[in-house]
């Protein structure tokens, strides 16, 4: 029962069950968008456009939602940006059935999403804290989420693909706005008692500040941030080039892309039953160092693959690194914060995240247009390895520092 142990707890178990649901719909959703991107533009830059607006908004806006969660109840607001999630999903499947999608429908209603992301990531990721009644269970829990969402990004290509072969793209996110049925219910059934808000009168941007400086006197934290920063830059972006890679440099189609999110989400998969099955923290900081080089290896090594079928193993090697990655250090960041902080640090942990994917999907996606997608990997890649390498060794000075006091 290791793997599974917060499972044990009524609040995660609801959790589980409409949360698993919803992220099918959600990657159902994900996989027809960069699709139908790539079908209406056929250009990589635009992909790299449609992936800027749907996440740099929640880089811009995290920070100060961040405060706000820490100020307001955070069972309700995600009930509320769930079903604000639910008619966003609700007007692209109305644009996509009339046949009416254009490029800019994509842009814009990806940035309304964004901006319900900003709010509801951080209040779900501190919530995670309130679904288990046991600490003990906590980076389980948080393993096991981060199972959820690559659990489903195995199944929602594989589905999507043939749901947009029998019905097209709307199917997709009519099935996506349905889904959030789940998780609302879910939400909706748990019986959770949260410490009262703490009241002030401060303003959002003093909160802000003293969040930044509470992540400034903590080493650690600081460390992982700036790598996930970077990270997120250079390699977190790749799934948003790669319907220019499946369909374009590799002359493949909905198979082929779906076949190469699926082994990047199989990847994730076994690195979240490795991290769900450790029994504390000890070390993850080390997982962090390993899973960022190997990305930056993964993305590399698809310069040396002719096609899609033998481009895999890259993916499933990424897909794994990326969620190894990031489950690491939001376990870490999760374990050590204050819970009072919580949601602003969280906040300023999905802005490095949601800064870095946007910008360098618009810059590998101009990049790819000059040099192509697969040499544009490769530079990412050797951006990641480095990045790696220097956090490293900055892990092994702060040793020494610790050692000799």
């Amino acid at each position: 029962m290791t793997v599974g142990r917060a499972l044990r707890h009524r609040n995660y178990r609801l959790f589980f069950a409409g949360q698993g649901i919803s992220l099918i719909g959600t990657w159902l959703t994900r996989f027809a968008v960069g699709h139908e991107a790539f079908v209406l533009t056929a250009s990589a830059f635009q992909l790299g456009l449609v992936s800027f607006f749907s996440q740099a908004p929640t880089a811009v806006i995290a920070p100060f939602a961040g405060v706000l969660v820490d100020r307001w109840n955070r069972h309700r607001t995600l009930v509320v940006t769930q079903v604000l999630a639910m008619l966003q999903s609700v007007g692209l499947a109305y644009y996509a059935f009339a046949g009416s999608m254009t490029i800019w429908h994509l842009v814009a209603l990806g940035a309304v999403q964004a901006g319900i992301n900003a709010f509801d990531m951080p209040a779900r990721q501190s919530f995670v804290r309130h679904m288990v009644d046991d600490r003990a269970d906590l980076p389980n829990a948080i393993a096991l989420n981060s199972g959820l969402v690559n659990g489903a990004r195995i199944a929602g290509p594989l589905i999507a693909t043939a749901l947009v072969g029998l019905a097209g793209f709307g199917m997709c996110f009519a099935v996506d706005a349905t889904s959030y049925l789940a998780v609302i219910a879910s939400l909706l059934a748990m019986r959770v008692v949260l410490p009262a808000p703490k009241r002030t009168r401060a303003r959002v941007r003093d909160d802000l500040g003293d969040g930044v400086r509470y992540v400034g006197s903590m080493p650690l934290v600081r460390s992982l941030l700036i790598l996930l920063a970077v990270t997120s830059t250079f390699g977190g972006a790749y799934l948003a080039l790669l319907p220019a890679v499946a369909e374009g440099a590799y002359g493949g189609g909905a198979l082929e892309l779906g076949v190469m999110m699926g082994a990047a989400g199989g990847g994730a998969l076994c690195a979240i039953l490795y991290l769900s099955a450790r029994r504390d923290t000890l070390g993850l900081e080390h997982v962090v160092a390993r899973a960022s080089f190997g990305l930056g290896v993964a993305l590399a090594g698809l310069e040396l693959a002719p096609n899609a079928w033998l481009a895999l193993p890259c993916m499933a090697l990424a897909g794994g690194s990326l969620i190894a990655h990031w489950t690491a250090t939001n376990t870490l960041v999760q374990t050590i914060v204050d819970d009072d902080k919580l949601g602003r640090v969280m906040s300023l942990m999905l802005m490095a995240f949601f800064a870095g994917q946007p910008l360098g999907a618009l810059a590998e996606g101009a990049l790819a247009t000059v040099i192509g997608p697969i040499h544009t990997y490769a530079l990412a890649g050797a951006g990641c390895a480095i990045a790696s390498v220097v956090f490293s060794r900055s892990l092994r000075s702060g040793s020494r520092r610790s050692a000799a006091r």
